[in-house]
């Protein structure tokens, strides 16, 4: 999970609103901080964090591209039941950022500050989802072996591989 000092550094240290956090699902002690640029639409952002006051341990933090209807978010892997539970019993739409947009939930920290970094920006993004991988060594030479076998780069048989579990997956539910 990102840590309070990666944060601000994204926020440049700009702190627009800051409330205590009105869900218990992370505890007693969680607070709110946003930083949004006060603009509506294009050219628009804000970001968020949830942390606890005590331990400064990062909960969730989300980021919001007004000028492409976009919303990214990551919850702490340890907290994302709670979270989910607790939407549930409250009968919120967990995935609804606003409107008809939903957020794209990030497991990998870097995948999040590129994107937060190139939204405050106005720039141009991936907007794929890095997923995390953890291959042996073995693995990972063998898997290596084959992306040079078909004339490919390591990370484009990883995400032919993934494409292809996806569609499986979701052929496997249709039927």
């Amino acid at each position: 999970m990102i840590t309070m000092k990666e944060w601000m550094e994204l926020v440049d240290y700009k702190i627009t609103e800051g409330s205590e956090y009105g869900w218990s699902c992370y505890g007693p002690n969680a607070y709110t901080l946003d930083s949004w640029n006060g603009v509506h639409g294009t050219g628009g952002y804000s970001f968020s964090i949830v942390f606890s006051t005590k331990t400064q341990k990062v909960y969730e933090v989300s980021v919001c591209d007004y000028t492409n209807d976009r919303a990214y978010r990551m919850i702490a892997e340890n907290k994302r039941k709670k979270h989910d539970e607790e939407a549930f019993l409250r009968n919120v739409n967990l995935n609804e950022a606003w409107d008809d947009v939903n957020y794209v939930d990030l497991d990998v920290v870097d995948d999040f500050i590129q994107k937060a970094l190139a939204i405050r920006a106005g720039e141009d993004y991936d907007t794929r989802v890095s997923v995390p991988v953890d291959f042996t060594d073995e693995e990972l030479l063998t898997y290596m072996k084959i992306a040079h076998d078909r004339d490919m780069t390591f990370n484009q048989l990883v995400e032919e591989a993934l494409k292809a579990a996806i569609d499986e997956h979701r052929q496997n539910q249709a039927d």
